[in-house]
């Protein structure tokens, strides 16, 4: 072999070996970027919680669950039993403190029927139709029965009394059972918010009622 062949062989090899090393490096330099320690892998690896931040922003935003709807669609016309049956108080009681409580809780619980139902509203959801009592749901929420609710009003005076907190203890702790439930499972902010002022309200009513009943 002459040696002008034998330098330009070697100038062939060097421009191989050349090349091959710049795409081992690129090579390199791609898995980096994906989660190596260079600066790019840095780069990717701070951008990842900023992306994950970005996904879960709805839900810190105020997203809501399956629960928050099972509890707007339940406490509605459990609210608007309540309010219906503090309505009765004004013209049957005979106890000033009867009809102040009924007062309180026909004021808080009718502006939560109207918060309830906007929520229902934006979220897609249908809100409870005016009028429609769930009485079936006796025993489980505290609602009454139909039967119930002709007795109180045809109740006057003490009689009235007595059956309209004894009732309202019954309604107001399938309320605080509902609120709990929202408490433990719900995702929406203002609802479970809601729910923590339903226990604390309702249950400080419970407390009352049972000592103007001589069971507390």
């Amino acid at each position: 072999m002459t040696p002008k062949r034998s330098l330009f062989r070697r100038a062939a090899t060097a421009v191989v070996s050349a090349g091959a090393a710049a795409v081992v490096l690129a090579a390199c330099g791609g898995g980096d970027s994906t989660g190596g320690h260079d600066g790019h892998g840095a780069a990717a690896a701070s951008a990842s919680p900023s992306a994950t931040a970005s996904v879960q922003a709805p839900a810190a935003q105020g997203q809501h669950n399956a629960a928050d709807a099972a509890f707007a669609k339940g406490m509605i016309p459990h609210h608007r039993q309540a309010v219906e049956m503090a309505d009765l108080a004004p013209s049957r009681a005979r106890s000033a403190e009867v009809k102040k409580l009924a007062e309180d809780i026909r004021k808080a619980q009718d502006p939560e029927i109207r918060t309830l139902s906007g929520w229902l509203a934006s979220w897609g959801e249908q809100v409870p139709a005016a009028g429609a009592m769930d009485h079936s749901a006796h025993g489980t929420s505290g609602m009454m029965t139909a039967e119930q609710m002709d007795g109180l009003k045809n109740a006057s005076g003490a009689a009235f009394d007595t059956a309209f907190m004894e009732l309202m203890v019954e309604h107001h702790e399938g309320a605080v059972a509902m609120a709990k439930t929202e408490q433990a499972q719900g995702a929406f902010p203002a609802a479970k918010a809601m729910a923590d002022a339903i226990v604390a309200s309702q249950s400080a009513e419970i407390a009352q009622m049972n000592k103007l009943l001589g069971k507390g």
